[in-house]
């Protein structure tokens, strides 16, 4: 007879803690042992746009600001900047005891190196970089900003948690081509990368960096404030499965899974010794990524016809299940809930679909039959079946769709490319980022309209709307400009929206102080 998922956790969560060996119980009071979403494919967080890179960078690399739960930015590697009365000078000043895990000193010509290669790949970094005339290493503790015009977004722009985050690195790491990832892993942060101890697809391991030193000042939140380690060693161990990460939670093997799937929170909850929360409220934003530079795609009219197929409700359902609490639809092209969110646009997705009508406006708008490749990473927990609603969706609208399941890191690479689907390109993929990389024009990289991204959606008029509102000085203003872009964005279609769901975490309450936002490692301690 088989055995259901949900029976296999129930038979382990039973499992007495003396069957447990005792090196586990013993090496759980100075390691922290940590299930992530998903391996870790990449570890240079610039040249990946991957969550878990994302994580891995903030746990050895660190940044000249840090990001508060609240999104405010305050010095983090910085003892603070000095702004000249015309705004078009800043000098950032670097704290006390700052070192690379090689033992170097932290220099100001590393960060300006850093600095110049996460603006080569990083939106937000690009217009602060526009808007500088020179930026350069006054001297070893100071970094210096020229500016054209002033930008008063400079500390919110190197202090973004969202992807891609500002990390630190030497120069000669940081000098290196932002195009092509980093193997070397060398940063100033909290805690330093045991390369030796990888085993791709299953383990990554870190230790305590004992020369880091954590600001003095401020209270632990996201990533601001004093970073204090309380374990000698986190240890990430990637699971076939969720459901199988979650019986090792349940057995004590491990302390805390990222993410949990929504339909085992009852098992989770009856068994007593585990905590679940939602760490960030604004929850993980989904997305239909379609291919510009290819049929049948490269057609605006036939990216628009396609969104009459979209029911973002039944997207959600599949990843988050039927709760109303861990789920958004209708959503645009900003985070719901944050500053620029609104609801220009919206009604599209409103009401049941009508797929015969879709058929229709899609013949009429000049699709033919092309095949359409649809990229699906089937080890990820959300996009899985994301692509399974995705390809059902498609098929309804009398699209021809190939459903290409691939691994993770494989559909990263693959996306990349920019052949014909039959030189291995491919048509459309889905993804899924976290609402802070949503919260306005400069950061949401997917509507920057730059062709540079994968999709390579190109905009004037987005670019010039994305002037604007760096430009406004109130939030009004940037609100009108907003409406503006969501407004172009449903009509040239840089993706698809396809809604948002709030993902919880689930740890033994044997550990505390886990910080809100996304998965950071300090404060993090024995209960």
């Amino acid at each position: 007879m088989p055995i259901s998922r949900r029976s296999l956790l129930k038979a382990a969560a039973a499992m007495p803690a003396l069957s447990l060996p005792g090196l586990v119980r013993a090496e759980s009071q100075s390691t922290l042992r940590f299930i992530p979403v998903i391996d870790l494919a990449f570890v240079d967080p610039i040249y990946s746009t991957a969550q878990v890179s994302r994580n891995h960078g903030f746990m050895v690399y660190d940044t000249l600001y840090g990001m508060s739960s609240s999104l405010q930015v305050s010095p983090q590697m910085l003892s603070g900047h000095a702004i000249s009365s015309d705004q078009l000078q800043w000098d950032l000043g670097l704290r006390d005891g700052l070192f690379w895990h090689d033992g170097e000193r932290v220099l100001a010509r590393d960060c300006v190196a850093s600095i110049r290669r996460w603006a080569a790949r990083d939106g937000f970094g690009g217009e602060l970089m526009d808007a500088t005339v020179e930026l350069s290493a006054a001297d070893d503790r100071t970094i210096r900003f020229l500016l054209k015009r002033p930008f008063p977004l400079l500390p919110q722009a190197l202090g973004k948690a969202a992807i891609n985050a500002c990390f630190m690195m030497p120069e000669r790491l940081a000098s290196q081509d932002p195009f092509k990832p980093l193997t070397e892993v060398i940063g100033s942060g909290p805690f330093r990368y045991l390369a030796d101890e990888r085993v791709q697809g299953a383990r990554n391991a870190y230790a305590r960096f004992e020369r880091y030193q954590p600001r003095a000042d401020g209270k632990p939140d996201w990533t601001a404030g004093p970073k204090i380690v309380h374990y000698d060693r986190v240890v990430w161990t990637t699971t076939p499965d969720a459901g199988t990460g979650v019986a090792a939670l349940q057995t004590g093997e491990q302390d805390w899974q990222e993410t949990t799937p929504h339909d085992l929170l009852p098992v989770i909850k009856a068994a007593g010794d585990i905590e679940t929360r939602v760490l960030d409220p604004r929850g993980y934003a989904c997305m239909l990524r379609l291919n510009h530079l290819q049929p049948p795609f490269d057609k605006p009219a036939i990216r628009r016809a396609l969104l009459g197929a979209i029911d973002q409700s039944a997207f959600m359902t599949a990843v988050a299940g039927t709760d109303p609490a861990f789920q958004v639809s209708p959503i645009g092209y900003f985070a719901p809930d944050t500053p620029m969110a609104s609801n220009v646009g919206l009604d599209v997705f409103r009401g049941p679909r009508n797929y015969d009508k879709v058929k229709a406006d899609l013949k009429a708008a000049g699709y033919n039959g092309e095949k359409i490749v649809l990229l699906v990473p089937t080890n990820s927990l959300a996009q899985k079946p994301l692509g399974e609603i995705a390809v059902d969706s498609l098929r309804k609208a009398g699209m021809n769709v190939e459903y290409a399941g691939l691994d993770f890191a494989v559909v990263l690479q693959r996306q990349l490319k920019k052949d014909p689907i039959g030189q291995g390109g491919w048509s459309a993929a889905v993804g899924n980022w976290q609402g802070i990389d949503w919260l306005n024009p400069a950061g949401n990289t997917n509507i920057r309209g730059e062709g540079k991204v994968a999709g390579w959606y190109a905009s004037t008029k987005m670019g010039e709307l994305r002037s604007q509102w760096l430009a406004a000085s109130e939030l009004a203003e940037q609100q009108r400009v907003c409406r503006e872009i969501q407004a172009v964005a449903f009509e040239e279609i840089p993706y698809i929206p396809i809604g948002l769901y709030k993902q919880p975490t689930a740890y033994r309450k044997a550990i505390t102080g886990i910080l809100d936002g996304t998965a950071v490692f300090w404060n993090v301690r024995p209960a």
